[in-house]
């Protein structure tokens, strides 16, 4: 890959546990987790980062996003999501609630859904530390960034604080 900037599947280190939606930057989404086992010990956190890609496609037969031609152009730099967005249910089955906050990016979006598209990578991270050592897992999710009316219009990259990736 000498030359060139990584894929967004590269980039994010593949597809496996990445659950991609589509969303407006402000929407805040619930997600509910069923461990099926005590979590009495499990520690939570949940981190997120923007990416922004030069384009994207669809599926043509499941509508789905596609990321095969996409490249990752940039990013912002790492958030941390409050612990109060982790809402245990019941510790001794393993039913958590989950949101994924909305304004989690806030900068510029285009209204082309097929253009430069902010996309934020949420980490959902535990740790059991009932036992010896310590093991972590973590689900991601990826939120496409799509325009609303409330959006404001514009590049991403031309938003303050981004990052552009280049090639050594």
């Amino acid at each position: 890959m000498s030359g060139r900037l990584l894929s967004f599947a590269n980039y994010i280190g593949g597809a496996d546990n990445v659950q991609v939606l589509e969303v407006f930057k402000d929407s805040a989404s619930t997600f509910a987790y069923n461990f099926g086992t005590n979590i009495s010990n499990y520690d939570f956190e949940l981190s997120a980062q923007t990416l922004v890609i030069d384009s994207m496609t669809y599926d043509r037969t499941t509508g789905n996003p596609s990321f095969s031609t996409s490249t990752v152009t940039g990013y912002f730099a790492n958030t941390e999501i409050g612990a109060s967005n982790v809402n245990v249910i019941n510790a001794a089955v393993g039913t958590v609630n989950i949101t994924l906050p909305g304004g989690i990016y806030t900068g510029n979006v285009l209204p082309d859904s097929r253009g430069e598209t902010p996309i934020t990578v949420v980490g959902v991270r535990w740790t059991d530390t009932g036992v010896s050592p310590n093991t972590v897992d973590e689900h991601r999710w990826a939120l496409i960034h799509r325009y609303s009316p409330d959006a404001t219009l514009g590049k991403p990259s031309e938003e303050p604080g981004f990052i552009t990736l280049t090639t050594t």
